[in-house]
């Protein structure tokens, strides 16, 4: 009969969704289409309450028990022990244009999971093939921050985790990755990708007391802590720290006088004492300006 046939596809798809078994019977067509009626109500209201969206945020944030991870996932078909990486990614707002890019560059076919965590961040839980190396996990990186800041026309940021062995790592991996992310923006805000593991002397300028942050610059410039320089001034500094205090090439890739960096170069000496064309001296220097950057994005300075 038609009507039961329809009913027992209803109680197999809700088998398939929330695990529960139902052994319905109905005499008539009308018992049979108010049981089909209470099934889909079921399985909506299950849909909605535990969805992997839903599921995947909790436990990101810690919000899940641990010992309720295994049966949801079971339930919402997703496999706990999957390699998987996590990418967090943050732009001005992540509306339905940056979704649909996130959609494109990863269909539902290869198991990723786009988790929203704030209104301009959400998280990538993308799968790792065992062959794939960190290189390519740098290049997916990569890929999605250009691919964004293209078609999206956005300013991106993106940190990423290693790679995790089991779901149950999704909480300490989303602090390690969040911490990544605010580091980055913190000390390398020339970039757009933060690795989790290539936080350099930031990783550690950021676990520093303030107090301590503080007592280094007095030593360094005394009461008269620099507190910013101007445009051209900035870019020629990170450049000429980029080209390993060469002064030539330097020049070149700003296109600038070598006269005219030697002379930015100078005026920072008479600013500050240092003298950049030293690698001590550059050195204390850069530190010193990473600590700046750090103390002024705490409101501490």
């Amino acid at each position: 009969m038609e009507y039961m046939q329809k009913l027992q596809k209803a109680l197999q798809e809700l088998n398939h969704i929330t695990g529960i078994t139902l052994d319905i019977k109905a005499d008539t067509p009308e018992e049979a289409e108010q049981a089909l009626i209470q099934i889909k109500c079921l399985c909506t209201a299950y849909r909605e309450k535990y969805n992997s969206t839903d599921f995947l945020q909790n436990l990101m944030t810690g919000v899940l028990p641990a010992y309720d991870i295994d049966s949801r996932a079971s339930r919402l078909h997703i496999s706990t022990s999957d390699r998987r990486v996590l990418f967090l990614l943050e732009i001005k707002s992540v509306n339905d244009t940056v979704m649909e890019i996130l959609k494109n560059l990863f269909p539902s076919q290869t198991k990723t999971y786009l988790i929203p965590v704030s209104v301009n961040v959400v998280g990538i839980l993308h799968p790792i093939a065992p062959d794939e190396s960190e290189e390519t996990i740098r290049n997916t990186a990569y890929a999605v921050a250009d691919t964004l800041t293209t078609e999206a026309l956005a300013l991106v940021h993106l940190s990423y985790s290693g790679i995790m062995d089991s779901l149950s790592e999704l909480p300490n991996v989303f602090q390690e990755t969040s911490l990544a992310l605010k580091i980055g923006k913190i000390f390398y805000s020339e970039q757009t990708v933060f690795p989790y593991n290539e936080l350099g002397i930031g990783r550690l300028i950021y676990q520093l007391p303030v107090s301590l942050c503080q007592s280094f610059l007095k030593e360094i410039f005394g009461s008269k802590i620099p507190d910013s320089f101007d445009t051209e001034t900035s870019v020629a500094i990170n450049r000429f720290f980029q080209n390993n205090l060469n002064i030539a090439e330097t020049s070149r890739q700003l296109h600038m006088h070598r006269n005219t960096l030697i002379y930015r170069l100078d005026q920072i000496q008479k600013r500050t004492g240092l003298d950049l064309r030293l690698f001590e001296d550059a050195m204390t220097f850069k530190i010193a300006l990473m600590i700046i950057n750090y103390l002024h994005s705490e409101r501490n300075l």
